[in-house]
């Protein structure tokens, strides 16, 4: 199998590119296994100083593959719970990597992809991105993702942007925190080392004692969101299961308006 992921070390930084430019970086269930190891074995090295997340190509990532969306509209509750909690395994174990994680975002995000970045520690993007939480308008809500959603925009902008499934632009999205930095294109290599610069004077012990400091302090701890995870990937089986969501995905699919549109 062709892997979905480029990892390149150097500097004691590893740089996990997903490498599925063709689909725009999409996520299907091999990239979620792929990405979950190599964050989990980054974290556990003791060469790794800091983790960049990238994508190849234009996009970040667009969020779910087509043929992994119309497998799971086909596939029953169970198998969807099961599915979901891959993905949410995933963003868990990002979120609480031991080490300090920078996305590199140098391109579109939606959907899943905006979870990836909300669970880094520090974000940066090219100020022509664009951003969207699409999921009501397949009939569906961004389940897994919305505890790091949440937790990087507030619930005040989530509320927003989970309900209108609108897109948004990169300077939004620095404004509302999802990112810390928007810049040009040109710039972001270099924002991205300026930002390595910083964290490679502090202390590497200090650094994970004071990740864990900021998600204990704001109630985040791995116990918490894993069972906040069985939670949302109940929700999200069962949106995926219901009418409502099998027409959403399928007028999806099938590149036409929902049933709902124009009632």
């Amino acid at each position: 199998m062709t892997s979905r992921l480029s990892i390149t070390d150097q500097d004691r930084v590893r740089r996990i590119a997903l490498n599925r430019p063709e689909v725009h970086n999409a996520f299907d269930d091999a990239l979620i296994a792929e990405l979950t190891s190599a964050i989990d074995e980054a974290g556990r090295s003791e060469q790794v100083r800091a983790v960049v997340l990238t994508g190849e190509g234009e996009s970040f990532s667009a969020g779910a593959d087509l043929h992994w969306m119309r497998s799971m509209a086909q596939a029953g509750e169970r198998e969807n719970r099961e599915d979901s909690l891959r993905l949410a395994q995933l963003m868990r174990r990002l979120q609480f990597c031991p080490k300090p994680t920078i996305a590199r975002v140098n391109g579109a995000a939606f959907g899943g992809g905006v979870g990836l970045i909300a669970c880094c520690d520090i974000a940066i993007g090219v100020d022509g991105s664009k951003f969207g939480l699409t999921e009501v308008k397949l009939g569906l809500v961004p389940a897994v993702i919305s505890p790091y959603v949440i937790a990087a925009i507030g619930l005040r902008q989530a509320r927003r942007l989970f309900l209108t499934g609108e897109f948004f632009d990169a300077t939004t999205a620095a404004r509302i925190g999802l990112l810390h930095e928007a810049v040009p294109a040109a710039q972001l290599d270099a924002a991205v080392e300026r930002v390595l610069g910083f964290l490679a004077k502090a202390g590497p012990v200090a650094q994970s004692e004071a990740k864990t400091l900021a998600l204990d302090t704001a109630g985040l701890d791995q116990a918490g969101a894993e069972q906040l995870d069985e939670k949302n990937a109940a929700l999200i089986a069962r949106l995926r299961v219901s009418a409502e969501g099998q027409e959403g995905l399928g007028a999806f699919l099938a590149k036409r308006a929902p049933a709902w549109i124009g009632d």
